[in-house]
């Protein structure tokens, strides 16, 4: 990233991170760095016509090239969004960094993330926070007791927005920050989650995680700190939902009905009442038996793809929809019921599917 800055060099990248570690403030520099014109919006509130009026200006003689559009939780993006970026961030339009919360392999298009350098961000150390936090007492005059800045970058938990909100709202509020006046500022104690799903990333991993160890426990405490905070109640169950196939499959096929039934659920009834259908739907599949041979077996058949590509089918396989493609040789020999290997000729005896 600094030899970016340095050089002024600047392309099409994706910032991959826990909130308030600096995706936004690192794109800024950024722009500053190659003198772009630099346009923030957010994908929660924007649209296709603010990102059409972005590339319109962008297309100018005296711009192109030189415009960067920062995208604030790309992931909230569907697909066609999207795609409406990929023609002018392919011919260097614009410069698009994304900077998202969520795993961009599985929440931005393959053509965008082909196109776009991937940067993880890490969240903030507590020496970091410190350092922030200290600047922040600087710039706004006011002192700091080592009590009062252990108690910001508690509660801050690697977040830089949430330690800087803190202590504004308290100076605003006290003129003076101490540790009471700090607990008095946030008035009660909350679970630092946003309900539009920018925070929720740390918790929906524990959840994962707990329902694949089978720890019912926990996975129930991390349910609950998401349902308590307003999270959506599909985005719960669709993880659910991929949870049964991706870590239970064979071993309960009967888990990805479940799960379905509770998405179903939760679209037809909603908060507050399905929240009791996602905790027997936890319940149920953190107690199964994990079996991950067919998620397994398919990501070694996708391996298989990229490395030797669109490899000859076997004639036998294929459809003989014409005269001439049945007199060549397709579908000749075809028996629905064969013990044959079907692979392509290069993949003979490979075997993905390994049962447990």
């Amino acid at each position: 990233m600094r030899l970016v800055v340095e050089k002024g060099r600047v392309h099409s990248m994706i910032f991959w991170g826990p909130p308030g570690c600096g995706k936004t403030t690192l794109g800024n520099i950024l722009a500053n760095a190659v003198e772009a014109q630099f346009f923030h919006i957010s994908a929660v509130s924007a649209g296709k016509d603010d990102v059409r009026k972005i590339i319109k200006q962008a297309k100018s003689p005296l711009l192109q090239g030189r415009t960067i559009l920062f995208l604030d939780e790309i992931h909230r993006f569907n697909k066609a969004q999207q795609d409406f970026l990929l023609p002018s961030v392919e011919d260097g339009t614009i410069i698009l960094i994304g900077a998202t919360t969520e795993n961009p392999s599985f929440e931005v298009i393959g053509p965008l993330l082909s196109r776009c350098q991937v940067f993880i961000l890490e969240e903030l150390s507590e020496k970091e926070l410190e350092k922030i936090i200290s600047r922040g007492a600087k710039e706004l005059k006011i002192s700091l007791s080592p009590s009062a800045k252990n108690f910001i970058i508690s509660f801050a938990n690697g977040d830089a927005r949430q330690a800087l909100n803190l202590l504004e709202a308290t100076v605003k509020l006290y003129k003076k920050v101490t540790l009471k006046n700090l607990e008095s500022a946030l008035q009660s104690k909350f679970l630092r989650y946003d309900k539009k799903g920018e925070e929720h990333y740390n918790t929906i991993s524990a959840f994962i995680k707990s329902m694949r160890a089978s720890n019912v426990d926990a996975t129930l405490y991390y349910l609950a700190r998401m349902v308590d905070a307003g999270e959506d109640p599909l985005f719960i169950a669709r993880r659910m939902v991929i949870f049964a196939s991706e870590d239970i499959g064979m071993a309960q096929p009967t888990a990805l009905v479940v799960a379905n039934e509770v998405f179903r659920a939760c679209e037809m009834i909603g908060y507050p009442e399905c929240a009791i259908n996602l905790a027997h739907g936890v319940v149920y599949l953190a107690s199964a038996k994990k079996d991950r041979s067919a998620y397994d077996a398919y990501f070694r058949a996708v391996k298989d793809v990229k490395q030797y590509g669109n490899l000859p089918i076997p004639l036998n396989l294929r459809n003989p929809v014409t005269k001439l493609m049945k007199d060549v040789g397709y579908g000749k020999g075809y028996d629905k019921y064969t013990k044959d290997d079907l692979l392509p000729e290069k993949l003979k005896g490979k075997k993905y599917y390994r049962k447990k």
